[in-house]
C-alpha cells in the first residue's frame, strides 16, 4: 500500500504536472513552428532561390541520373537527401530562435523591477567630530567664545 501512496504523491506533485503541461505546450508550439517554416518561410526562400524545393534536393551515390529521390530509391541507388537535412536545419534555427525569445521575455518578467532607490543613510559621524561638538557646546554654555 505504501508504493501506491508514494506513486500518487509523486504523480500529483507540481513538478510532474508542470512537466506534462510543458510537453503538451511544446508539442503545440512545434506544430506552429513547423507550419511557419513549411507554409511561410520555405516558399519565400524557394522563390528567392529560383523555385528550388529544398525537400527535393538530392544526389545519388553511384551510377545513374534520376528525376526524383523516390525513383532513385526504387532503382536501388544510394540516395543522399541533403535538401531534407537543410530543411531540418532551418526548422531547428527557427525553433531555437523562438525558444530564445520566449525565455528572454519570461526572464524579463521574472526579474523584479528595481525598487525606488531609498536615500542612503549618511555615514556615522566620526568620534573626533562628536568630541569637538561637545567641547563647542560646553564652551557656549559657559559663555566663552
Amino acid at each position: 500500500m505504501s508504493f501506491v501512496r508514494e506513486f500518487r504523491e509523486f504523480a500529483v506533485k507540481g513538478n510532474v504536472m508542470d512537466l506534462a503541461i510543458g510537453v503538451i505546450i511544446g508539442a503545440a508550439f512545434g506544430k506552429i513552428v513547423d507550419s511557419l517554416v513549411k507554409d511561410v518561410l520555405m516558399p519565400v526562400i524557394g522563390l528567392l532561390t529560383g523555385g528550388v524545393d529544398f525537400k527535393g534536393l538530392f544526389f545519388t551515390v553511384g551510377h545513374g541520373q534520376f528525376a526524383s529521390a523516390e525513383l532513385a530509391e526504387k532503382a536501388g541507388a544510394a540516395v543522399v537527401r541533403y535538401g531534407v537535412f537543410l530543411q531540418s536545419v532551418v526548422d531547428f534555427l527557427i525553433i531555437a530562435l523562438s525558444v530564445f525569445l520566449v525565455i528572454r521575455q519570461v526572464n524579463r518578467l521574472r526579474t523584479p523591477a528595481p525598487a525606488a532607490a531609498e536615500p542612503a543613510a549618511p555615514p556615522p559621524t566620526p568620534e573626533d567630530i562628536l568630541l569637538l561638538r561637545e567641547i563647542r557646546d560646553q564652551l557656549r554654555q559657559t559663555g566663552k567664545p
